[in-house]
């Protein structure tokens, strides 16, 4: 896997904490220095009649523009203590700026600035300002403006969006320290994510793929409304007759669609398997990847597949922190819903139009059947689900335990004879 030039090899000992905006990964980010530089203008997208670029010029005045003062002093002085993130790009902090006419309160904002040494560079700021400055839906975060300076002492850019005061998705996933997400909120927050990207493909002028879709871009709002964020490799999707656009392949290992990664053809249904995968990630409290598991389990949808939806010990995959309060029936058609998402063939997954609908159906079905999970369709044992012929004689060993176990407690039952009673409890066994 590592012949894949275009992603960055994690170091696991080198592990930094997610937080908003800015991470490329659950830790880090993957994205090589310069692979944003390689990524090719197909012919797939230069027939547009109107691009982004052309949109985003009509929209740009929606974007305020920062002086490099104005925002170190929103900082005071990118203090290390109002950092909240970091990630390729560079690092987050928390700042307070004040409106425009200099009247009113100042607004709390997550402040992003370009670190010159980082693995995304100034495309990658081009694109989060054009994507950004022109989409409008409440499940993608908000781009209040920017700061572009070229001066004597070098080049600055930053970014300036509305701040996220619950993190993100990840952190509420993975990290123990936050509250356990609830079921209905887990299902609300997919839903949501789901909107966002049906809204960039399909309803747009010009349809956008997002390119890199994970739970530490989905960012939650003080009522957990999650927001889409970090646009910076997001590109304009095929137009007229193309099928795909071509460009090299950047995204996040655990993330990116096989298909995409092999031939490097994007299109829309690139970001329904990224979906897919948080889905599973939603739904099992699991990363996509982790490597601190034993072997068989590192990859998330090479563990899951051991668990089928259908099957009596699908409830092993489910997220142990929800103790059993979720609805199984829903959770079963969420992860019918992620399998489609994960078709091999990309033509056979929906549109997130079709994901969207889906999802409501289940959260409905989850508001219908509320109650506790069937604790009764679950396995004590971790083991594939093997689908075995009864045996036409003798009992099983787990059948010999349990008549062991029964023969010992018959000896204080009381108003029975032992005999009895083990005939009785073999009737039932065998």
């Amino acid at each position: 896997m590592k012949c894949f030039f275009y992603f960055k090899d994690r170091n696991r000992n080198r592990e930094r904490k997610s937080a908003p905006v800015v991470l490329q990964d659950q830790s880090k980010s993957d994205i090589s220095g310069g692979a944003a530089e390689r990524v090719t203008k197909s012919s797939c997208s230069t027939s547009s009649a109107r691009s982004f670029s052309d949109v985003y010029e009509g929209k740009a005045q929606n974007l305020r523009v920062f002086t490099f003062l104005e925002l170190k002093q929103a900082t005071n002085n990118f203090n290390r203590l109002l950092k909240i993130g970091e990630g390729g790009f560079g690092c987050v902090y928390k700042g307070n700026i004040k409106p425009a006419d200099g009247k009113g309160e100042s607004t709390i904002v997550a402040i992003k600035k370009l670190n010159r040494d980082g693995y995304q560079g100034h495309k990658q700021w081009v694109a989060e300002v054009q994507f950004l400055g022109v989409v409008d839906h409440p499940n993608l975060v908000k781009l209040i403006g920017y700061c572009a300076i070229d001066g004597e002492r070098g080049i600055q850019r930053l970014l300036v969006y509305e701040f996220m005061s619950n993190k993100s998705l990840e952190d509420h996933l993975f990290n123990t320290a936050f509250p356990v997400l609830s079921w209905q909120r887990r299902l609300q927050i997919a839903l949501g994510a789901a909107q966002g990207l049906a809204y960039l493909h399909e309803e747009l002028e010009v349809q956008v793929i997002y390119r890199d879709l994970k739970s530490s871009n989905v960012l939650l709002d003080d009522d957990f409304k999650p927001r889409l964020s970090d646009f910076g490799l997001a590109r304009e999707g095929p137009t007229g007759m193309h099928t795909h656009v071509s460009t090299a392949v950047v995204g996040t290992w655990g993330y990116a669609a096989p298909d995409y990664i092999e031939t490097g053809h994007l299109t829309a249904k690139s970001d329904v398997w990224s979906f897919g995968v948080v889905l599973y990630e939603i739904l099992t409290g699991r990363r996509s990847l982790e490597r601190n598991r034993p072997k068989s389990e590192h990859k998330l949808l090479d563990w899951v597949k051991r668990y089928p939806a259908d099957s009596r010990k699908f409830g092993m995959v489910i997220d142990p922190r929800l103790e059993n309060q979720y609805s199984l029936n829903a959770a079963r058609k969420m992860a019918k819903l992620a399998d489609t998402c994960l078709l091999k063939s990309a033509k056979d997954r929906p549109k997130m139009s079709q994901v969207v609908e889906t999802l409501k159906q289940i959260i409905q079905i989850s508001g219908e059947n509320s109650s506790s999970i069937d604790t009764s369709f679950q396995s004590v044992d971790d083991d594939p689900v093997v689908e075995e012929k009864p045996k036409q004689t003798g009992a099983t060993e787990s059948a010999k335990r349990r008549m062991a176990h029964l023969a010992k407690l018959s000896e204080h039952v009381g108003g029975i004879s032992r005999r009895r009673f083990l005939i009785m409890q073999k009737a039932k066994v065998t």
